[in-house]
Order: C-alpha cells, then structure tokens, then sequence
C-alpha cells in the first residue's frame, strides 16, 4: 500500500472515533463529578438491602419516587434540625419538606430539556432552572457554583446520558403544610 493510500486508510480508521472522542471524555468526567459529589447519596433512592439501606441501581439518580407518599415530616425538636425518608430521597426540616429531583435524561420529568445555561444558571444562583423556585436543603447547590463551566457542561453531558426514568418528583411542601 503506498504512502497515500495508507495515509488514507489511517484517516479513515481514526476520523469516526476522533469526533466522539470529545463527547466521550466530556460524559465520562461528568460521571466522575457526579461520582465524587455523592449526587446518588440523595438522588438515588434508597432499597432495604441484606446489610441495611443501599441504592437501588434500577432507579439510579430518579429522585423521591413520585408513587411514595411522605408525611410532612416529624416534629423535629432538640439539637435535630432536619429528618431524611427511608429512600433519602425526601427531607425534612425548618424550609419544610423537600425532594431530590430527577436527574435523568427523561425530557419530561428529568435533565432531558435542560440546556447547559440552564443548569449553569441553577449552579451560580440556587434557583430551578435558574429562574424558577429556590433550590432546597439539602442540596448543596452552593458548592457547584464555582464549579468551571466545562465541569458544569461535563455534569450535564453525564446526565444527560443516563438511562431516562420518568419519575415526576413532588413539589416541596412549605413549612406548617400538610
């Protein structure tokens, strides 16, 4: 084969896998910092396991499973200031009761819709979609906002790449609110 030809066959063998290759390190670094972050601690719902409470991998980052009822939590009193459910999905405390959202791909119910300005937006100024209501306790919004706008980006492509489970997560119950 001679020079041109084998530079050719190079090109071609190379080209398809260089495209995603970007793409591909992007989700796998969001899935680091999704790792790191502990997002499934709260995002995951929680299944009785043979050791006690464990992720159920099935509902991996779906959120408060909308079908699970919660009560508007326990009277807190004493040095207690906040209360999780049994998936720690929902909690309790001086803001009322709220819930851990859906971060899957699901377009409906989840991050599926979500451009990365929107999530930028809700990273640097703790509202839902950036505009919309206040992200709760006790997500930890604060600590994404100095977070690089390619980590940002990464979190999302992750997100984004999950596999989409609807599961439309209730809405925050206010203090004093059944």
């Amino acid at each position: 084969m001679n020079a041109p030809v084998r530079g050719l066959v190079g090109l071609l063998l190379v080209w398809p896998h260089s495209a995603a290759a970007p793409a591909r390190d992007r989700i796998r670094r969001g899935e680091y910092l999704v790792d790191i972050m502990g997002c499934n601690h709260c995002h995951t719902p929680r299944r009785q396991g043979p050791h006690g409470p464990e992720p159920d991998p099935s509902l991996l980052l779906s959120g408060h499973p909308a079908a699970q009822p919660v009560s508007p939590g326990p009277g807190l009193q004493g040095p207690w200031v906040w209360a999780a459910s049994r998936t720690n999905t929902a909690f309790a405390g001086p803001w009322g009761v709220s819930f851990a959202a859906n971060l899957t791909s699901d377009r409906e119910t989840g991050m599926g819709g979500w451009t990365d300005a929107d999530f930028k937006a809700m990273a640097r100024r703790g509202k839902h979609l950036g505009r919309g209501r206040d992200i709760l306790p006790p997500m930890p919004w604060i600590s994404l906002r100095d977070a690089s706008d390619g980590d940002l980006e990464a979190i999302l492509a992750y997100l984004k790449s999950t596999r989409p489970i609807r599961n439309r997560v209730p809405d925050a119950v206010e203090p004093g609110r059944p």
